[in-house]
């Protein structure tokens, strides 16, 4: 997803979202996942590897982020 033309990627929001347009969005391809906050879907993203993106999940389903 080195490309700067994202357009090609389905963009995928969690099926708990509440519809208030406060959700988090993510899509996958070529080993790669990219982040993007819904409301401002043309704004940067953050795009990390798929593995780091399995890390980061792990670690949030194990509470280990709970504050």
């Amino acid at each position: 997803m080195a490309n700067r033309d994202r357009s090609f990627v389905a963009w995928r929001k969690s099926s708990h979202s509440n519809g208030g347009g406060e959700c988090v969005e993510v899509a996958a391809a070529h080993g790669m996942v990219a982040i993007r906050d819904s409301k401002a879907p043309k704004a940067p993203h953050l795009v990390t590897t798929a593995q780091d993106w399995r890390s980061l999940l792990s670690a949030v389903k194990r509470g280990m982020l709970d504050r």
